[in-house]
């Protein structure tokens, strides 16, 4: 499906900031082996801005039109949360590959009906989780699955941003319906995915939420307590209520403590490894990140993305290692809003949690219509 000059055609369906300020810049970079052919955006003038700026023709306010006429090998999925769902089902039917911003869709339900296109198509949809990517966090990721730092023991997860009351004034944020969910799911998902990437696969949630400060459907605060299955626990903190923001990683191994500090996306120098006192000074080099030091950025994970699409293979983040971050959220929100410890077992199709995160809980769930 590549072009007549072997290059990769990309299209980017929503043209708003995300799109203008990560996306445009990481396919920019790539021109040798990509080549950007249309924008999709309900909005006619903001559509036809997107081109301008990209140098492009084809601008449309229609997926499924967009589709037809281009063909495009992969598809930017830029858009707000409850549009995904609708999006990735027509562009992998299409034939399209898809990269998806985070949240990839509201629920499991949705996540699994995303599963089933990707088997009915052959097509894959990857999400953004560009934390998972920087050249510390590989590195890292490969010392702890090596038992190079020992056992895990005890983890930290913090998110704690700060969103003024005036960034929920636009129409889609802050609902259930929009967004799926509050900070747990659009804010800490990045965190709680690489927390998971480093100590893998968990089964038990823990948790609390809160509307404390915030006019809004969804929380604006959580926090849990996980038990991993290799017997680590782990505290997550949630938030969108903190002036002074911080995106902290901490995992306390029976080697090392590693601790990542940083806000939007990290590099090299934001890690730090501490030895514990009998381990000796050869080994504490290994800890070293090799050179180059590459950031947490769509531009670590584009490349990988495309290297899988050359080969037809699965992409990176997608498909059940995504589902595990989505499963994780879920389970949060679930013990938060019932006030009891949830095991990831728990999380099948008869579970209200699975269809909305929410539950259906009362004081939680959106009020029902009567008319």
């Amino acid at each position: 499906m590549t072009g007549r000059d072997g290059r990769i055609r990309v299209a980017v369906v929503g043209t708003g900031g995300i799109a203008t300020g990560s996306h445009l810049p990481t396919v920019q970079a790539h021109r040798d082996r990509v080549e950007l052919v249309a924008a999709v955006d309900v909005d006619p003038s903001r559509v036809a801005q997107f081109c301008a700026r990209a140098d492009i023709t084809a601008g449309y306010t229609e997926v499924d039109e967009m589709l037809a006429a281009q063909r495009p090998d992969l598809v930017h999925v830029c858009t707000p949360p409850a549009e995904h769902i609708g999006q990735l089902e027509s562009i992998l039917a299409a034939g399209s590959w898809a990269w998806v911003e985070k949240p990839p869709c509201r629920t499991l339900a949705e996540f699994d009906r995303i599963t089933a296109a990707e088997q009915a198509s052959g097509a894959y949809a990857s999400v953004v989780f560009q934390h998972r990517f920087g050249s510390a966090g590989m590195h890292a990721a490969d010392l702890i699955a090596a038992g190079e730092l020992g056992r895990p023991l005890v983890a930290q997860c913090t998110t704690a941003w700060y969103r003024p009351p005036a960034y929920f004034t636009v129409p889609w944020r802050g609902s259930w319906a929009s967004e799926g969910g509050g900070p747990t799911m659009g804010h800490g998902i990045h965190q709680m995915d690489l927390l998971l990437t480093l100590l893998g696969p968990w089964e038990e949630v823990t948790a609390m939420a809160g509307r404390l400060d915030r006019d809004v459907e969804t929380e604006d605060v959580s926090l849990a307590l996980v038990r991993f299955t290799n017997g680590a626990l782990a505290s997550v903190t949630n938030s969108i209520l903190s002036p002074r923001e911080e995106s902290y990683l901490r995992i306390d191994l029976s080697d090392a403590t590693v601790e990542l500090t940083h806000l939007y996306g990290y590099r090299d120098s934001d890690w730090t490894y501490t030895a514990a006192p009998h381990v000796p000074e050869q080994r504490r080099q290994r800890w070293r990140t090799p050179t180059p030091d590459v950031p947490s950025s769509h531009a670590a994970q584009f490349p990988l993305l495309l290297a899988a699409l050359r080969a037809g293979t699965r992409p990176p983040a997608s498909g059940a290692g995504v589902r595990s971050t989505l499963e994780l959220v879920t389970a949060l929100y679930q013990s938060a809003l019932t006030g009891r410890a949830v095991r990831r077992t728990e999380l099948v199709p008869q579970n209200p949690f699975y269809h909305a995160l929410h539950g259906d809980t009362a004081g939680w769930a959106p009020a029902r219509s009567t008319a």
